[in-house]
């Protein structure tokens, strides 16, 4: 796997990992955790709700599902 693939993963299991521990985030509130534009935030998250992992109740707020998962 290339390296910018593999930190692209990790940034997206650290983006489930922080929204499940902290409950609900706003996107500004992930871009400034994780120190990345807000373009790359969305398509971050736009793969989170793909996978049915996070769903946005309210515009720019975003809560993990109920989804069971397994994190490595």
């Amino acid at each position: 796997m290339k390296t910018s693939t593999d930190r692209m993963l990790t940034r997206i299991k650290s983006i489930y990992l922080y929204i499940k521990q902290k409950g609900a985030v706003t996107t500004n509130e992930l871009v400034e955790e994780f120190g990345t534009t807000q373009r790359t935030i969305q398509r971050d998250l736009n793969v989170l709700e793909y996978n049915k992992l996070v769903e946005s109740p309210s515009r720019g707020k975003w809560t993990v599902t109920n989804k069971k998962i397994r994190v490595s």
